[in-house]
């Protein structure tokens, strides 16, 4: 008699029992709770931003039974991400997968702590993209899907392998009636920025632009058929005192070519914050180079 499919309900079973110490159930709204993760044995918890209604009065449930008050250091909702603290110490931390050790396919477990104790669903990888950007404008490392069903609660816990190291944390929010799951480099990124600052600092110029297509002459010079035409430029922004204008087109910030508004989006990051930056612009049919000092998105 075959043994595969014993061998894989215990070895998935195995997966379960060993991510339940990373999971936390986390009471931030009136109705069910959702679930976080175990991000540092310092106390430090990372959930879903839409989970917690209330910025007070959140607690956390952890596997030993213990329940605590968490304090909110921050929430990023464009990455639908949010920061947690809590008193407790010593908590077992995941083991984490790279993105890139998963292929479409492959087995995947998202898991939940709702109430008690762990609940399991299992799917696969439905598709593994490029880096991309989500609704609301927040990046992430890459597109991670899988046909894994989020139940009620399960948001802001982890994908999981087969063998039980955390991928990425779930989301039914990001993208209406799929589950998305946000990977461990992006979790990364914005928990340091959520711990160090409360919130995503994202560098910000202060205008409004579209797409458009370069001169012939132009986009031979600079290899890229288009820039960004801008159609707006506010009132005492970045961009007014750096001096650009209505009708300027953007061609490239910092020496990297700008086609398309997520390129813009892309470069402009924390980092770009209060510092000077080079963008170059055709006006007039002339290539100008301008210096701008970026501010924090209001």
């Amino acid at each position: 008699m075959s043994t595969v499919l014993p061998d894989l309900s215990e070895a998935l079973a195995d997966a379960v029992s060993a991510a339940a110490d990373g999971l936390v159930r986390v009471e931030g709204r009136e109705r069910l709770p959702a679930t976080g993760i175990v991000w540092d044995a310092e106390g430090l918890i990372v959930t879903a931003h839409h989970v917690l209604e209330r910025d007070e009065n959140i607690n956390v449930g952890f596997q030993d039974g213990e329940s605590v008050a968490a304090e909110l250091l921050g929430r990023d909702p464009a990455t639908d991400l949010a920061l947690l603290r809590t008193p407790k110490r010593g908590s077992s931390v995941p083991s984490w997968a790279e993105p890139e050790s998963l292929r479409v396919g492959h087995l995947a477990l998202a898991l939940g702590r709702p109430g008690l104790s762990v609940r399991a669903t299992l799917g696969i990888v439905s598709v593994l993209g490029s880096p991309w950007r989500t609704p609301a404008g927040g990046p992430v490392d890459r597109y991670l899907q899988t046909d894994t069903v989020m139940y009620p609660g399960f948001s802001g816990g982890p994908l999981v392998d087969a063998q039980g190291r955390f991928v990425g944390l779930n989301s039914s929010a990001l993208m209406h009636g799929v589950s998305i799951t946000v990977p461990a480099p992006t979790l990364g990124r914005v928990v340091q920025e959520l711990r160090d600052h409360g919130r995503v600092r994202r560098a910000y110029l202060g205008v409004g632009t579209q797409p458009t297509r370069l001169p012939n002459v132009v986009a031979e010079e600079l290899g890229q058929e288009t820039g960004l035409l801008l159609v707006s430029v506010e009132q005492g922004s970045a961009a007014e005192q750096g001096g650009l204008f209505l009708g300027d087109t953007l061609v490239s910030l910092g020496g990297t070519p700008v086609r398309h508004m997520d390129d813009l989006l892309d470069d402009l990051d924390g980092d770009r914050i209060g510092k000077p930056v080079t963008v170059r612009i055709l006006r007039g049919g002339q290539l100008v180079e301008i210096v701008v000092f970026p501010i924090s998105r209001p």
